[in-house]
């Protein structure tokens, strides 16, 4: 069940006694516990009907303990253990999943991992309880996602201006949903986003990001890479190395791959680019100016300095000056 439909369903004040959250997506954890903590129960039968555990301080019998209270005044109580990850003899709770009380809803959020398959405990959760699974967004889904979270919030926003988001944060929903709330609060009644809005609100540039370095490099144009290179210098928290080398992986692997296709149609090469023109484009000026050759020896490149970034075979060049050694060899 995804995390929708379990908050449709609560929405519609339909539960299971147990609802077990687990995976290395937080963003959808954090969710539904949020929701269970704040708007299942009303304000007025909150303060005697909803416990709050967390996994490091928890003990597993004041868990169960509370699991098997009645509601005070109320239908239904709720019980959160947060951070369950963290919690010692977590398996105890095995005998209260096997007969759970029907006043109690037990929503446990258990971040960053799965529970073993072969334990006991997730084989009674199995059959008593509703586990949902919080996968990691695939890198190629995020532009999507926030586009379609944005016009959720009754925005629109432009592919640019995804594009910087996407490569500036990354996957990390949390960090994506904190950023677009920031932008909605500050547009003071303007529904677009675009990369003014991203720069102006945010503090991402919309002239030297990484998805400008990517253009400059696909034209062959040393003077604007510098330049961008020499702002992220200026500013190491706009692009540091870490993130711009494989944001530049990414998109030139994906160039490289194309030259195995048959068809290199628009059409055909589209979703390796997640049907983003400006990506497309891009694509096309690495391929009409390196040809394959340049293509591979980028790639090369990538890889010898993405080791030297990390220690490996350099002796502590800053940043910005491997950045630039790096781009230099692929232009000239």
């Amino acid at each position: 069940m995804s995390a929708e439909k379990i908050l449709s369903e609560w929405k519609k004040k339909t539960f299971k006694p147990i609802y077990w959250l687990e995976g290395e997506e937080e963003y959808y954890i954090d969710l539904l516990m949020d929701y269970a903590e704040h708007h299942i129960l009303p304000e007025s039968e909150a303060s005697f009907n909803l416990t709050v555990f967390y996994g490091k301080d928890a003990d597993w019998a004041q868990v169960i303990n509370a699991c098997k209270r009645y509601p005070m005044f109320a239908e239904k109580q709720v019980v959160l253990l947060k951070e369950a990850q963290q919690m010692g003899e977590i398996e105890k709770l095995e005998s209260y999943v096997d007969s759970p009380l029907g006043t109690t809803l037990f929503v446990v959020g258990y971040k960053g991992k799965t529970l073993d398959k072969r334990k006991t405990l997730y084989k009674t959760l199995e059959k008593k309880a509703e586990i949902f699974k919080s996968i990691k967004i695939r890198e190629e889904k995020v532009g999507q996602w926030i586009t379609a979270h944005v016009q959720s919030r009754g925005f629109t926003i432009k592919p640019k201006a995804v594009s910087l988001l996407e490569e500036h944060i990354g996957n990390d929903l949390n960090r994506i949903v904190n950023e677009i709330e920031k932008l909605t609060i500050n547009l003071d009644g303007v529904k677009s986003i675009d990369e003014h809005s991203i720069e102006k609100f945010i503090g991402i540039s919309k002239e030297y990001n990484v998805f400008e370095l990517l253009a400059a490099i696909s034209r062959k144009d040393l003077a604007r890479s510098l330049k961008i290179i020499q702002y992220f210098d200026a500013n190491p928290k706009a692009a540091p190395i870490q993130m711009a080398l494989p944001a530049l992986y990414s998109h030139i692997s994906k160039v490289y791959a194309v030259y195995g296709m048959y068809d290199k149609s628009d059409k055909a090469v589209g979703p390796l680019f997640y049907y983003n023109p400006n990506s497309l484009q891009q694509a096309r000026d690495i391929m009409k100016n390196y040809e394959y050759a340049g293509v591979e020896r980028m790639l090369l490149l990538l890889h010898q300095y993405n080791l030297k970034a990390i220690g490996m075979g350099d002796s502590g060049t800053e940043s910005a000056s491997l950045l630039k050694e790096m781009v230099v060899k692929m232009l000239i």
